[in-house]
C-alpha cells in the first residue's frame, strides 16, 4: 500500500472556503480508481493547518489522479487558499495496529 500525506496551511479566513469545497469533491477523490482511504485532519494547535492523508493501492494510481483534469481543478482552487508552501509526503505503509 502506499501513502500520501500532504500538509496545507491556509490564511485563516479561507479555512470556511477550504472545507465547503473539500466537503463537495471528497467522494469523487475517494472514488478514484486505485484510492484506498481518504482522510482530512486540523491540527490541535494551529488551526489553520490540516494534513490529508490518502491510501492509494499503486503510487501509479496517485499519479494519475494528480494529472487528472479533476486534480487540476481542485488544486488551482485550493492553492489561492493556501498562506504557505504545501509539503507531501509519500511513504509505505509498513505496519497498522487496530
Amino acid at each position: 500500500m502506499f501513502v500520501r500525506i500532504v500538509k496545507l496551511s491556509f490564511h485563516e479566513e479561507n479555512i470556511a472556503a477550504f472545507l465547503e469545497n473539500f466537503e463537495t469533491i471528497k467522494d469523487e477523490i475517494r472514488a478514484t480508481p486505485g484510492n484506498l482511504l481518504l482522510e482530512l485532519y486540523q491540527d490541535k494547535t494551529n488551526p489553520n493547518i490540516f494534513f490529508t492523508y490518502s491510501y492509494w493501492e499503486q503510487e501509479a494510481d496517485l499519479e494519475n489522479y494528480r494529472n487528472s483534469d479533476f486534480f487540476k481543478e481542485v488544486w488551482s482552487f485550493t492553492k489561492k487558499l493556501f498562506n504557505d508552501k504545501p509539503e507531501a509526503w509519500s511513504v509505505d505503509k509498513l505496519a497498522s495496529l487496530q
